[in-house]
């Protein structure tokens, strides 16, 4: 008797509520007959405990093993990753005024001296001087007239390239920023896979 087939996809990273009970239906995505797709999908794969870090990782061939043992007359087909993340979401602290205000002006002050060290570096100053007496003839040690334009579009161009304005973006691309914040959680993700994976291999007699 040939085996009812569907398709499981495991979703690559899914955020929840601590000691929340996961069923396959929140980890996975299934194609197939609807009966079988529906009694799958409610099937108990993990239960959080305070013992959970935030971050867990729970393999396919869990997830397979789970449907088997109940329902061994299906057969299970897995399309895309192996693993699949889940990310426990501890509530957040608010942060204090004081501190966000002592973070800013960190961060202020820093992006400011890293601005000018660089000027200073490069003779910024002299640059403008002798621009300003190419074009003008004029011998101006502080030459305002290109200085002051500089700066207003230094500041604009950086809005302008992390393509943010506070919480306004100006259009769909993502920013610089985003692009390597996403590479660097795609890294994370998947040392944190590798690192499970090797202590599960050490667990095993």
């Amino acid at each position: 008797m040939q085996k009812e087939v569907i398709y499981l996809r495991l979703r690559q990273k899914n955020k929840v509520s601590p000691y929340a009970k996961l069923v396959i239906g929140n980890i996975a995505q299934l194609i197939g007959d609807e009966a079988f797709c529906s009694k799958v999908e409610k099937m108990p794969i993990y239960q959080i405990t305070k013992e959970d870090k935030n971050l867990i990782v729970i393999d396919v061939m869990k997830v397979i093993a789970v449907i088997q043992q109940g329902i061994p007359e299906l057969e299970i087909q897995v399309i895309g990753p192996t693993q699949t993340i889940i990310e426990v979401q501890f509530p957040k602290k608010k942060l204090a005024p004081i501190y966000f205000v002592l973070i800013w002006c960190l961060l202020f002050i820093g992006a400011a001296l890293a601005i000018m060290n660089f000027h200073e570096d490069v003779s910024m100053s002299e640059v403008h001087q002798q621009i300003y007496k190419i074009v003008t003839g004029i011998d101006n040690p502080k030459p305002l007239l290109l200085q002051v334009p500089y700066s207003l579009g230094l500041g604009i161009g950086m809005i302008l390239f992390f393509n943010h304005l506070f919480k306004k973006r100006f259009n769909e691309e993502p920013s610089p920023l985003e692009v390597e914040m996403f590479n660097y959680q795609q890294d994370l993700d998947q040392y944190v896979i590798v690192h499970e994976n090797e202590e599960n291999g050490q667990k095993k007699p």
